[in-house]
């Protein structure tokens, strides 16, 4: 009697573990699903209804073999154990790829502000500051500029005089000319100052020191939880930093492009803005016209609206990338194909030259992540560099704009080839650390369905053709103007206002806003070869255009 009681006992506590095991695993696989909201939808309802019957079944049959004195039981060890093993990999993987996803989208903006001195000065700690007097940013909508510092002046409890400015390069001014002894500028002032063109700055890095910094995380308003099934515009910013992630990395507006999406028409456009286009700044006083990189100043919030000021068109989304990124993404990518413009030499991905020069020369080729990155930022022949063979040909900000387009389309185009899930998990993992958007996880994953969508269209051809991605330009004149709050005359590109109206009208077009005129003629000679219209490309040059 007792070895039966004894096998029973065994027999239950087997059963029980294999019931705690298939429960655990086809519910965690269930939930798992059910994060994955507009991926097929249908797919994901009829699995979860399979799992949770299947689930049913196996309960079922454990309870009917608890019940017989006599019963093959064990026939289902392995088969529960692979079973579950396999759920729990699969939702495992899963949760993985989710939080890998909600890691890019970001719905908080993370604030730094320090206060900066001279080399010169001997007080290298806030505690020490007793007297001379402190510059800041006299906007009270400041974060980095007014209010962390302010924050600090209460807790702090200085008593120092405080002096307003209102710009941070007249703030950083004051400090040079001995106005103030202090000042408080973003943490990442460096980086946002080397950029100015003007060698009043190159060295700031050697001039000024950190003695306190604060941070300050802000939320942002939550972005609409949207499928992306109506047109949308996104709005891609650059950080040209040698940092491997975006944590503390100011954007600095040498890189902005516009793009708007149809998904029913899969029509793209795409607009590459030059950093010294002459613009009203949306953070400005009054806002008054300044080159759009100086908006970056005061953050991508400062560069969305003045971009869709001067284009009068919404940007729904933006994806802020890291340089960085852009090796991770390629080379995870093994490479995209390019026709490299000319040949040319750039500093690699940790600005250096030397033996780290990278150097691409002219042709239809596979570039790695140095090379296609070199090839986003070149807009320099850097003749004192390289020898003749790399320095020949036209540079220039537009120049340097269109490359990036051509990298970016390659990119797109290589993405349809993905076909394994992993490949999929380490590309976003890889730039997880070098991407940032206000997407949300379920406007993120609703990209699968355009992504499908596309690649059954695209079959052999090439996704830009499939996409008819429509390059924009930006057309305009340059002059050098005085720029108040440097007290300086600096190079500017004067945007002609029926150049911005024509882009304004195609995006407008291919968001539904508007509708398109239809050309009733067209002219067409099969000995010329066919040149693609660039809309916004002409010849602008009698318009009346104000600078002031």
């Amino acid at each position: 009697m007792k070895d039966i009681l004894t096998r029973c006992k065994g027999k239950s506590f087997v059963l029980i573990f294999l019931f705690i095991i298939n429960t655990i695993g086809s519910f965690k696989m269930i939930y798992a699903l059910s994060l994955l909201n507009g991926i097929e939808n249908f797919v994901r309802f009829f699995v979860g209804l399979i799992l949770l019957l299947l689930w049913i079944g196996f309960t079922l049959t454990y309870l009917k073999k608890l019940c017989k004195r006599k019963s093959k039981y064990f026939i289902y060890i392995p088969i529960t154990i692979i079973y579950s093993i396999l759920l729990l990999t699969g939702s495992n993987y899963i949760f993985k790829t989710y939080k890998v996803i909600d890691k890019i989208t970001t719905n908080s903006i993370k604030y730094s502000s320090s206060l900066v001195t001279l080399k010169e000065n001997n007080i290298n700690e806030l505690d020490n500051i007793a007297t001379g007097k402190i510059g800041i940013i006299s906007d009270k909508t400041s974060i980095d500029g007014n209010q962390i510092p302010n924050e600090i002046i209460k807790s702090k409890e200085i008593n120092n005089e405080i002096v307003k400015y209102d710009s941070y390069i007249k703030l950083l001014n004051g400090l040079y000319n001995n106005e103030v002894e202090y000042a408080f500028l973003p943490t990442s002032y460096v980086r946002m100052f080397k950029n100015i063109d003007d060698d009043t700055y190159s060295s700031i890095d050697e001039k000024t020191k950190i003695i306190f910094t604060k941070e300050k995380t802000v939320k942002k308003a939550n972005t609409k939880n949207s499928s992306l099934k109506k047109p949308f515009t996104v709005l891609i910013m650059g950080v040209d930093s040698e940092q491997e992630s975006l944590e503390n990395s100011t954007f600095n507006g040498d890189a902005l492009m516009l793009l708007t999406f149809n998904p029913k028409t899969l029509n793209t456009t795409i607009l590459s803005i030059p950093r010294d286009s002459y613009v009203p700044i949306a953070c400005f006083t009054g806002q008054a016209k300044n080159k759009i990189t100086h908006a970056a100043m005061y953050g991508e919030e400062c560069m969305i609206e003045t971009i869709e000021n001067f284009t009068d068109v919404k940007i729904d989304y933006y994806v802020k990338i890291n340089f960085k990124g852009v090796t991770k993404i390629v080379d995870e990518l093994d490479g995209v194909e390019v026709n490299v413009p000319y040949s040319f030499c750039e500093q690699n991905s940790d600005r250096k030259w030397g033996s780290k020069t990278i150097y691409v020369k002219e042709g239809k080729q596979t570039l790695n992540g140095e090379e296609a990155l070199a090839l986003s930022r070149n807009r320099k022949n850097n003749t004192s560099k390289c020898s003749s063979e790399w320095t020949s040909g036209y540079r220039s900000d537009f120049v340097r704009g269109e490359n990036q387009q051509l990298v970016l389309r390659a990119t797109i185009n290589k993405l349809k080839n993905i076909n394994n899930l992993n490949t999929i998990y380490d590309l976003l993992d890889t730039i997880s650390d070098s991407m940032e958007t206000n997407m949300n996880t379920n406007e993120i994953l609703s990209l699968y369905n355009i992504g499908i969508d596309i690649i059954v269209k695209s079959k052999k051809s090439n996704v830009e053709d499939l996409l008819g991605m429509k390059r924009l330009h930006l057309s305009g004149y340059d002059a050098r103007l005085y720029d108040e709050r440097t007290g300086l005359y600096l190079y500017d590109y004067v945007l002609y206002d029926g150049s911005i109206n024509d882009v304004s009208t195609a995006m407008k077009i291919n968001l539904n806003q508007i509708k398109p005129k239809m050309i009733k003629k067209f002219n067409f000679n099969i000995d010329e070869e066919y040149e693609e219209e660039v809309i916004g490309k002409g010849d602008y040059s009698n318009e009346q255009n104000t600078i002031s």
